[in-house]
């Protein structure tokens, strides 16, 4: 870690005050634990010297040896594109063993070869998916512009991913807010939803809006708590605001996504 900080720090006083971050030791309930490895849990210069490392011990490594493999890296998770099988054996036993001599470990879990099956590779292998970044990539039926069907292999939001999102609505508890207005309701939380929907729309844009049917759903419990005639009446609170959708789709994004231009 040193010798990679030195080639890109030349002031002595960050280099002295890195060195005593790598080397402070960690306050516990029983006293100092002192430390020889390692960066602390959540400290800010962390990521970055995580990152620093995994450029030598990785990327560096990944062009050198093997120049013509593709790959993608976001801290600690990375996707190499392997053309054959017998490549991709190779590269996963060669790159334990540079791991293993930069004190690091593959995860044995999320560590595999995916065969990334489509109308061109109809290959049978166990994994054809894997995820990264938030999005699961495996085979999908896709249309193509001149309006044929076919399989790709295509990213969408991934279960993880999903299942996270639908905790963070339903911690807001948006059913019982009756005593807010829609608008109110709309400056809570839109802009949560448009992180999401910025980010997750990129790919499959249908499976984000599936996924935010379910925050519809509690917008329709709302309703029935809020408004005497939708009371009981899951039917009527659909379509009144179904109705509201389409004539203010501003309101929130996911909205927009889908009524956007029946507005205009």
């Amino acid at each position: 870690m040193i010798k990679a900080l030195e080639l890109h720090i030349d002031t002595k006083w960050e280099m002295l005050y890195i060195k005593r971050w790598l080397v402070a030791p960690v306050q516990t309930k029983d006293g100092l634990l002192q430390r020889d490895r390692g960066t602390p849990q959540g400290g800010v210069i962390s990521p970055l010297l995580a990152n620093l490392f995994l450029h030598y011990a990785f990327d560096v490594w990944m062009s050198k040896n093997y120049p013509n493999t593709p790959f993608e890296r976001y801290a600690d998770d990375a996707v190499c594109h392997c053309r054959s099988q017998q490549e991709a054996e190779k590269l996963q036993i060669e790159l334990s063993e540079r791991m293993e001599k930069c004190k690091l470990e593959l995860h044995p879990d999320k560590t595999k070869i995916v065969y990334c099956k489509d109308d061109k590779r109809r290959g049978e292998y166990e994994n054809t998916n894997f995820d990264f970044l938030g999005f699961t990539f495996q085979p999908r039926l896709s249309k193509s512009y001149t309006g044929q069907f076919f399989v790709g292999f295509n990213p969408a939001i991934s279960r993880k991913s999903a299942k996270r999102i639908r905790l963070v609505m339903r911690r807001w508890k948006v059913q019982i807010r009756s005593n807010l207005s829609l608008e109110e309701l709309s400056k809570a939380y839109s802009r949560v939803i448009r992180g999401w929907v910025n980010y997750y729309s990129i790919f499959a844009r249908y499976k984000l809006l599936e996924l935010m049917r379910y925050f519809d759903r509690r917008l329709e419990r709302w309703a029935k708590q809020k408004f005497k005639s939708l009371k009981r009446r899951q039917g009527r609170a659909n379509k009144w605001l179904s109705a509201i959708a389409r004539k203010e789709p501003h309101l929130f994004p996911h909205w927009q996504m889908k009524y956007a231009k029946l507005a205009k």
